[in-house]
């Protein structure tokens, strides 16, 4: 009996769940209106990872498709080779359309986590993270955030154990 494949879909599901999860005591918002998300995004401030490492001017462009899953387009400058950047992927919920837990693919069939943790009823700030705390995202509409509202992000990113101190705060010129 050939034992291989069940070994190897049993690593790929493993795999496939380990990529969308959420961080320990992180609730995604309820009541999520993913017509409401949609548009342009400025990243304020993220976790640097090899992705993104020396982006500025970054921001996140969200469509709706018709099929229900969600069109990503991020971009940004890269200052040192001062070319621009960007990626296109897909975003599909991993639950209820009404909670803000989406998984996102820029090389299919990979996904990561995209949970929105954190969104003002105007839809103008998000804070958002991945399935661990290696992965948090500040966004805004516009190129920069209130302070109250940026106290309130960093103070719920450290109750759930997040080092703000290693956000990477994101120039937008």
């Amino acid at each position: 009996m050939n034992l291989k494949f069940p070994f190897i879909a049993i690593i790929m599901i493993s795999l496939f769940i380990s990529c969308t999860g959420i961080p320990k005591n992180a609730i995604a918002v309820k009541n999520f209106e993913v017509e409401k998300y949609m548009g342009r995004w400025y990243e304020i401030a993220r976790f640097d990872f090899r992705f993104e490492r020396n982006l500025d001017n970054t921001t996140a462009e969200y469509t709706l498709n018709e099929n229900q899953t969600v069109g990503v387009l991020n971009q940004g400058h890269d200052y040192i080779k001062d070319t621009w950047k960007s990626a296109k992927g897909i975003a599909k919920f991993i639950g209820p359309k009404d909670e803000g837990r989406l998984k996102v693919s820029f090389f299919r069939p990979f996904y990561a986590s995209y949970n929105i943790i954190a969104l003002d009823k105007d839809y103008k700030y998000a804070l958002v993270v991945g399935k661990n705390k290696k992965y948090m995202w500040i966004l805004s509409r516009t190129k920069t955030i209130p302070d109250d509202v940026k106290n309130n992000y960093l103070d719920l990113a450290k109750k759930l154990d997040l080092d703000i101190d290693k956000l990477v705060w994101v120039n937008h010129d």
